[in-house]
């Protein structure tokens, strides 16, 4: 009953913001970076991170979650109070990586760093040498996921899919709370979308998700690389896009309209077509973790589909 509740709650607050934005005229205003033709209220990851932190809280004080990840999972409040902030007057680009930075650093206290990292034929068991690692893994996917977050259902979707997977992979009523959270706000945001989820949604899920990895690596360390497989579509094209754009010599702080989904865009697929086709190629990297038992050969075969894929996008927008 308390997902059903978390659901409408999410629902609910998502079309409120969707009506006072448009009352106030909070709207993501179209420009170079847009993918976007209409100007669209934004801000629809309060009602994601609200029912979110409810709804740990709630696993909390039920005893439905461990310690640790809550807190780690808690520290997120300030980011997204950060990116809400952010989303209204934009603030500096140094003042909020030092928030992220302050955040990650938080995370890594209450899960106690990153205890191993594994490569199959070696591991690295060096606390600080795998804690920087983390440190930086954090940073780089709460700042991809915002990077990534351009059209129509494309984030809310993949959240949902990690969520999901999270569920069928580890079980934790967290997942569901997560899944609950974004599917409430995804209603309004799939295909024709009505309103956007804004950075103090995305920043959250990169967060959220980056806690999920490590936290799991530390029970197991091969799971690491399933967290991996699982949100690769998202950060093999945030970092090709990076090098690619690095290699052009180009100014990395310049917006831009490179990453494969925008490029697909500009190519002439819609929003609706690009969003389902990554749903597809999430389920893929889904199966070849949960039918191989190689987590390595799952990882190898993961970064063949998605190099293909990157050839697919050139040859219809070309990296320009």
């Amino acid at each position: 009953m308390i997902y059903i509740i978390l659901f409408l709650f999410s629902f609910s607050l998502t079309y409120f913001i969707k009506n006072y934005a448009i009352k106030k005229s909070l709207v993501a205003t179209v420009n170079e970076r847009s993918s976007h033709t209409v100007p669209t209220p934004h801000g629809g990851g309060i009602a994601i991170a609200v029912t979110w932190f409810g709804g740990l809280l709630y696993l909390f004080i039920n005893h439905q979650i461990e310690q640790q990840l809550f807190y780690a999972l808690l520290a997120g409040v300030l980011i997204s109070i950060v990116s809400f902030v952010d989303d209204i007057y934009e603030l500096s680009p140094k003042l909020r990586l030092s928030v992220q930075s302050l955040v990650a650093l938080a995370g890594l206290y209450f899960l106690g760093g990153l205890e191993t990292l594994t490569f199959g034929i070696f591991e690295i068991s060096n606390i600080y040498i795998t804690s920087i690692f983390a440190f930086f893994l954090i940073l780089w996917y709460i700042n991809l996921t915002n990077f990534i977050d351009g059209i129509n259902g494309y984030v809310g979707s993949e959240f949902v899919f990690l969520s999901l997977s999270g569920i069928v992979f580890f079980g934790g009523a967290h997942f569901i709370v997560l899944a609950v959270a974004v599917l409430g706000f995804l209603f309004w945001n799939y295909n024709r979308a009505k309103i956007f989820m804004g950075d103090v949604g995305s920043t959250l899920l990169g967060y959220n998700i980056a806690i999920f990895t490590i936290y799991y690596a530390n029970q197991n360390s091969e799971t690491l690389w399933v967290w991996i497989i699982l949100f690769s579509l998202f950060w093999f094209d945030a970092t090709h896009t990076l090098i690619r754009r690095r290699f052009n010599k180009e100014k990395l702080s310049q917006s831009h309209k490179k990453h494969a989904y925008q490029r697909l865009i500009q190519a002439g697929w819609s929003h609706f077509k690009v969003t389902n086709y990554a749903i597809v190629l999430n389920l893929i990297t889904f199966s070849l973790v949960f039918f191989l038992s190689n987590i390595a050969l799952s990882f190898f075969l993961t970064m063949v589909l998605l190099f293909i894929t990157m050839k697919f996008v050139d040859t219809k927008k070309p990296f320009e």
